[in-house]
């Protein structure tokens, strides 16, 4: 057992000690009048380091095995119980020498048991007792005791309260003086009421050796007790005194180096008592760790340097803790630690193949890549930088190729990166120095060969705290990045072993030096067909785990999915068409959750009552009853589209108008066409006073959508044919390319996004420029079936495959001024 001996504990306890009595007096422990006992046989319990009096009441914390059966007895059977206190608190399982000759006989009022097991008994005295023999010591000890009663009734009424007063006066003092005890303790104080119960209170509380209490509890003479105890407490007082004296003194005197020492020592003295390492210990542990440490060895004798330092340092300077810090960074670095690479580059294929739809020219480079790094066995070559716009794919990528790598993946992002310190760091001597972003990375890591994602590289800043853009030449430069040095780190580390994959949404921002170092991958974005394989195999089943559903509480039809892509999603990547297929899915959550009814199959009439009327419209192809309407075809970052160019004829004086919000490149392709087809007039059966009398308009429909590239020359020309020969434009028909004065046909970009869009508008026929067939042979045969491909020279090839013989069904008649 082990009470925290404190007179506040007591005082607190005690508040409602009345009324504590007078529920007992209710429910006797046992039978018999105590009053009529001489002697009786009841339960032991050893106390270690506490003396319990008559009439008080006080918690008891119990914790050996003997004693937690002793009062699960007594407090189920109602029984007495006497405590007596052991002359050694060390001995773990006493005997009768082991204990003094008077204690306490007690009534257990109360059993609290604690999370640790142990158990707290609130105790209530109520007789002095005298231990005469142990009659039995399993499973707990026991004895006969001698009651034996305290006389008061000896001392004279004037005497009584002088006695009480002075011991209410003197037990305020230690209150005072001892600042660790709360000031309820005094209101507790005044509650307490008689002089035989004050002093047995007291007694049990104050702060004194056990030898000192046990002489005061044989005296059964109660003015010579409370003298005794009012000896003892006087004493305490002078102790207080002179404690608070001294720590008066020793604030005055010492000054702030002393101070700062003085609570240094007592932190040593708690971490040792609570288990926690002090700073020999921790230096200790650094130089452990570091004799196991595979590391150079140019590297080990600049951290022991460091660590002599350390332990030169005094552990309350400012510098101890920065030294402390720096020796373990070094640490923890993964100096010589490198994770052995898969070459399966067959298994990489399939793992690509699985997390990316499409893409295989890039996935075709990738592999190349580890191709070569499998073979050579040495990553020094460019840096490669997947360029394209949002949500295709750059940053998933690199994780894969960590996954097939099996290597350890890290991203930085990198946007809005503008301190160059964030990437070599900061000086060690500054406040707050840290690493920077590269060499925090690879202590996270845990490896000096992990797949690095250099995140929005083209979106790194540059102010007047430096140009981290710069710093990044050391870090991309396989001739220079084995020997990179943080300010920091202050030594050498190689990062040649780092496989740097960065990525960028546009190469206008990008240092040219910084550019050149890396291999530019382009990802111009995914396919309408690319985007349904997608939307199948990743984004349905991840948004509907992420919303709690199963397979079988809905399914996306293939028109509903179609619908859902072409009408409410525009863009290259697949962000945005997840957020949409999300908000289907969460609709439907919602009519589960509810308990509403639903349909189960998801096709364009529930993806309009889901999210509303369609957000675009694509172009579909329009018939040819109508001069001088062509369908050109056009790239765009959300894939390929059509697009029709439109020209009419106006009396007027040949002046030539643009409308459509064009951009300077495709004006210049509608000047070139115009130019060239005045020059090839008669070879159509245009009479030249056309271009005097009559005013063109070339109109590209969408004028709020700027439209502009070198792909519409061959299709204004067309136009322009149409009109001006009231020619019908062969049904079903779009083209690209650009046009020359000469009339050759020039290669445009695109190919596979505008075959695509094409063929999704019901074009069965396209022309193309001869020098595309290359673009054409990458294309799978899949996109190109029932599609006629044209492959073209010049503008007279066009014209030849564009237009029909027969005239619109209500032609211009053309009127021409007469000649003077």
């Amino acid at each position: 057992m082990r009470s925290k001996d404190t007179l506040a504990q007591g005082l607190l306890s005690n508040i409602n000690n009345d009324a504590i009595i007078s529920v007992i007096a209710e429910d006797e422990t046992e039978s018999y009048n105590l009053d009529d006992i001489e002697e009786l046989e009841v339960p032991i319990l050893p106390l270690r380091n506490m003396v319990l009096f008559p009439n008080v009441l006080i918690p008891i914390t119990i914790g050996r095995e003997k004693s937690n059966k002793l009062v699960e007895y007594a407090y189920s059977n109602k029984k007495f119980i006497a405590v007596v206190a052991q002359r050694d608190a060390s001995v773990e399982d006493p005997g009768k020498k082991d204990l003094h000759q008077f204690g306490t006989l007690v009534q257990i009022i109360k059993i609290l048991k604690l999370p640790d097991g142990n158990s707290t008994i609130i105790a209530q005295g109520r007789k002095k007792i005298e231990l005469k023999e142990l009659t039995s010591e399993e499973p707990y000890l026991s004895g006969k005791v001698v009651v034996h009663e305290e006389d008061f009734s000896k001392i004279k009424k004037t005497e009584e309260k002088a006695l009480e007063s002075s011991l209410r006066d003197v037990a305020y003092e230690i209150l005072s003086l001892n600042r660790d005890i709360p000031q309820e303790a005094s209101l507790a104080l005044e509650n307490i009421k008689g002089l035989d119960f004050l002093a047995n209170f007291i007694a049990t509380n104050i702060n004194a050796e056990v030898n000192d209490k046990q002489k005061i509890l044989r005296i059964s003479d109660g003015k010579v007790k409370v003298e005794r105890l009012l000896k003892l407490m006087n004493k305490e007082v002078n102790l207080l005194e002179i404690k608070n004296e001294i720590a008066g003194k020793t604030n005055v005197d010492i000054d702030q180096q002393q101070r700062d020492y003085y609570l240094r020592q007592q932190m040593k003295v708690l971490q040792t008592e609570l288990g926690a390492e002090g700073p020999d210990e921790e230096i200790a542990a650094l130089k452990e760790r570091a004799e196991s440490k595979d590391w150079p060895e140019n590297i080990k004798e600049h951290f022991y340097k460091e660590l002599a330092k350390l332990l030169r340092s005094n552990p309350a300077a400012a510098d101890f803790a920065v030294s402390m810090n720096y020796c373990e960074f070094m640490l923890d670095l993964p100096w010589n630690k490198i994770t052995e690479d898969s070459f399966d580059l067959k298994n990489a294929q399939k793992i690509l193949d699985k997390d990316h739809q499409g893409l295989e020219k890039v996935k075709e480079r990738i592999l190349e890549y580890l191709a070569v790094l499998k073979l050579k066995n040495d990553i020094k070559g460019p840096i490669l930088c997947l360029y394209g716009p949002p949500g295709v794919g750059k940053t998933s990528l690199g994780r894969s190729i960590a996954k097939a790598l099996g290597r350890e993946y890290n991203r930085i992002s990198l946007g809005g990166l503008h301190d160059e310190t964030e990437i070599r760091g900061h000086r060690k001597t500054y406040v707050g120095a840290m690493p920077g972003k590269i060499m925090q990375s690879i202590k996270k890591s845990g490896v000096s060969n992990p797949v690095f994602i250099l995140d929005e590289i083209d979106k790194i800043g540059n102010n007047f705290r430096g140009d981290p853009s710069s710093a990044f030449l050391e870090v991309l430069d396989p001739e220079q990045n084995n020997a990179f040095t943080d300010n920091y780190l202050e030594v050498e580390y190689d990062l040649s072993k780092v496989l740097f994959i960065a990525t960028a949404n546009s190469l206008d921002t990008i240092q040219p030096a910084l550019r050149d170092r890396m291999e530019i991958i382009e990802i111009t974005g995914y396919t309408f067909e690319e985007k349904e394989e997608i939307a199948k195999k990743h984004l349905i089943p991840k948004q509907r785990t992420e919303h709690g559903l199963k397979a079988k509480d809905f399914t996306i039809s293939a028109k509903g999915l179609k619908f859902l892509i072409e009408n409410y999603t525009r863009e290259s990547g697949v962000r945005g068409l997840e957020r949409t297929i999300g908000s289907v899915i969460r609709k439907i959550a919602k009519s589960i959750a509810m308990e509403e009814e639903y349909k189960k199959s998801i096709g364009p009439d529930e993806v309009i009552k889901y999210l509303g009327a369609p957000i675009f419209e694509r172009e579909t192809y329009q018939d040819n009853e109508y001069a001088g309407v062509v369908t050109g075809l056009a790239w765009t970052q959300v894939g390929g589209e059509i697009l029709f160019i439109e020209s009419s004829l106006n009396r007027g004086k040949g002046r030539l108008t643009l409308s459509g919000q064009l951009g300077d490149v495709m004006k210049e392709s509608a000047t070139t066409a115009l130019s060239w087809l005045k020059a090839n007039a008669e070879k159509y059966g245009i009479d030249h006073r056309v271009f005097e009398t009559y005013d063109l308009h070339i109109h590209v429909p969408a004028g709020a959508v700027p439209k502009d590239g070198p792909s519409a020359g061959i299709t204004m020309l067309t136009s322009m044919v149409s009109t001006y020969t009231q020619r019908k434009i062969k049904s079903k028909l779009a083209m690209t390319g650009e046009i020359t004065l000469r009339g050759k046909v020039l290669p445009v970009g695109g190919i596979k996004e505008k075959l695509l869009a094409a063929k999704r508008a019901g074009i069965k026929e396209i022309i193309f420029s001869e020098r595309n067939q290359r673009d054409v042979k990458d294309i799978p045969e899949k996109y190109t079936d029932g599609l006629k491909l044209n492959f073209v020279k010049d503008a007279k090839e066009v014209l030849e495959i564009a237009l029909m013989k027969t005239k619109v069904d209500d032609p211009i008649n053309f009127e021409f001024p007469k000649e003077k």
